[in-house]
């Protein structure tokens, strides 16, 4: 593989990291679901998992879409004072 992942989706870099973002959440959700199952008990049902995960996964994948220039400017300001 030569080009990068955001020219492998098609897309902008900010979209490609916000979209990874988001499977992030979404994954990081189903491992602490499954990981409560295998220790204590079910606490949902697959369904309700999937469901959360793809609602955690939106909210991550949003939130870092907005996020992200605000967060470039912070950190360029910090270093310049």
């Amino acid at each position: 593989m030569t080009g990068s992942l955001s020219a492998l989706f098609g897309l902008e870099a900010r979209a490609t990291s916000a979209l990874l973002w988001g499977i992030v959440g979404c994954l990081s959700v189903l491992v602490g679901v499954q990981g409560y199952t295998l220790l204590v008990a079910p606490l949902v049902t697959i369904t309700q998992a999937l469901a959360l995960a793809l609602v955690v996964g939106s909210v991550a994948a949003g939130g870092s879409y907005v996020l992200e220039p605000r967060l470039a400017v912070w950190a360029a300001n910090r270093t310049t004072e």
